[in-house]
């Protein structure tokens, strides 16, 4: 389900909440399903319980998961606005790496080339 790089210079906690909102998005965890709890997740990741608290509250402050008192934690039904959101985050990178490349000098053709690209990875 969530897979843990300890070599990501990432904190464990971001991978986690990054693995859960690309499952929502992609209809891997359906609207409504429910995850596992936070002692079943740290068991099967073999991390803090801690951690995993802190990944469900975040994913909670960003709308991704709700949860339910005694219940437990589920996706929200609101996967539109979290895409929307993801597609705000991805154009802010992609304006902050525009904007790295004019500095060194890349010509706006080349910039546009380099968006415009299906995925190949040459330039």
């Amino acid at each position: 389900m969530i897979k843990i790089d300890y070599r990501d210079a990432r904190p464990i906690y971001e991978q986690i909440v990054d693995g859960v909102e690309t499952l929502a998005l992609r209809g891997a965890l359906p609207a409504g399903s429910q995850l596992p709890s936070v002692r079943q997740l740290a068991m099967e990741l073999s991390i803090n319980p801690n951690t995993i608290q802190r990944a469900y509250a975040e994913l909670e402050r960003r709308g991704v998961i709700y949860a339910a008192k005694g219940r437990g934690n589920f996706i929200s039904d609101d996967t539109a606005a979290l895409c929307q959101r993801r597609l705000e985050e991805i154009g802010a990178q992609i304006h902050a790496l525009a904007d790295q490349a004019r500095a060194l000098g890349a010509k706006e053709e080349q910039i546009r080339e380099w968006v415009e690209q299906k995925g190949d990875g040459t330039a």
